[in-house]
């Protein structure tokens, strides 16, 4: 007869095993999640960064977008950007610069265009009420219409421009405005530097205008009588202190420094310098212009947005036009306005070397972002354009004044 099987036992047994099982299991699971995490670790290292492809401590990060876009091979495992470019790269990098280049020959010829087409039938329509174009004119330029006109063409303009760029080029409008660490004291210690960049620049622009008028040459534009009235007047300053700073740094530190910066942040920051100084139209303006625009696009990289040089901007075209209007008032006064001028200058030289101290450098490309800097932006047609066509104008305007 066979021995008595108690079946409680198969059971303890059987629970026994599971419960083995179930522990064995656990350790597989766990070795499987740490080798995934590992093998994840390992790719990302190999695979670079789409947001930050080029690895460059230098840069600021967060601020020229998904890099895949120009790139598509970014999302292959192991894939790392190459010194020498690959041919679909270099023709998506490519359009970014002509998409910048083809937005400032619009602006510039737009602005032009609608100038000359605003002014001659508004003065086509004061001609035939008073029967006098030539009075028409005059009329025209005493009074508020010209500054008003110029106001509306470059808001237009700029704003137009600036949007079409951003729309084309794929970048985010709203990125221009997220603004990071950017307080109240970096505020003041900005506008301090600024404020010192534009002393400097001043005097050299005026050294420059010096030599000119030896050669019987002259950079500056004969306004007097433009504008003077009351509202001629108010219309100007507002364009001049607000709205110039603000659409101005739309398009050049907005759109112009995101399309220019794709690849190579330090290239973007003196492309748009250049532009933005030979926008104004003459040699002591430019120096300005490109000195202040160094700066400008350098703090707009480091809070990832526009309105910290938007208000360094505003600053300086307010103090400029207030301090233009006091020196003008008596020689005493003059004299107590320059001895402020330099004292707030050195405040600025000593903010300079502060903000520097801190490690605040203008970004140092890599080998592989230099190859994607002016390498690809002069094999742009557009972008080469857009430069030519305004030192042209500027050149032009110059020869001009020798007669």
């Amino acid at each position: 007869m066979d021995e008595f099987i108690n079946p409680d036992e198969h059971r303890a047994e059987i629970s026994a095993q599971q419960q083995e099982i179930y522990r064995l299991n656990t350790i597989i699971e766990e070795k499987n999640n740490q080798l995934n995490k590992k093998n994840k670790e390992l790719l990302k290292n190999l695979t670079a960064d789409k947001d930050d492809p080029f690895d460059n401590p230098t840069d600021y990060k967060g601020y020229c977008g998904d890099y895949s876009a120009i790139q598509p091979r970014l999302g292959e495992a192991g894939y790392k950007i190459p010194v020498e470019i690959e041919p679909v790269e270099f023709r998506n990098l490519r359009r970014q610069y002509s998409i910048g280049g083809w937005c400032m020959i619009f602006q510039f010829l737009a602005s032009m265009v609608l100038s000359v087409l605003i002014c001659n039938g508004i003065e086509l329509i004061l001609g035939i009420m008073n029967g006098n174009s030539d009075s028409a004119y005059d009329y025209m330029y005493g009074s508020s219409i010209l500054v008003a006109i110029n106001m509306i063409v470059y808001i237009v303009c700029n704003l137009s421009n600036t949007f079409i760029g951003l729309k084309w080029s794929g970048s985010n409008g709203m990125s221009m405005i997220k603004t990071r660490d950017f307080t109240f004291g970096r505020t003041v210690q900005y506008c301090f530097i600024a404020l010192f960049l534009w002393t400097l620049s001043v005097y050299a622009g005026t050294f420059v205008e010096m030599i000119l008028n030896k050669f019987g040459m002259t950079s500056v534009v004969d306004q007097e009588g433009l504008g003077e009235t009351p509202i001629g007047l108010a219309v100007g300053y507002i364009y001049s202190c607000i709205i110039a700073p603000v659409t101005e740094e739309m398009l050049f530190r907005g759109m112009l420094l995101k399309v220019f910066s794709r690849a190579n942040q330090r290239f973007g920051i003196f492309a748009t310098a250049i532009f933005f100084g030979i926008a104004h139209g003459n040699l002591p303006q430019f120096i300005l212009a490109f000195t202040l625009g160094i700066f400008l696009a350098h703090i707009t990289l480091k809070h990832n947005s526009i309105v910290p040089a938007i208000v360094v901007h505003i600053f300086v075209n307010t103090f400029s036009t207030v301090f233009g209007l006091v020196s003008d008032i008596n020689n005493t006064i003059s004299f107590i306005s320059l001895v402020i001028l330099f004292t707030l200058t050195l405040v600025g030289f000593i903010m300079l070397i502060v903000f520097r101290s801190d490690g605040n450098r203008l970004p140092a490309p890599t080998p592989q972002q230099h190859r994607r800097g002016r390498f690809v932006a002069i094999s742009s047609m557009p972008f080469l354009m857009a430069a030519v066509i305004q030192i042209i104008y500027m050149m032009y305007s110059l020869a001009l004044s020798r007669y």
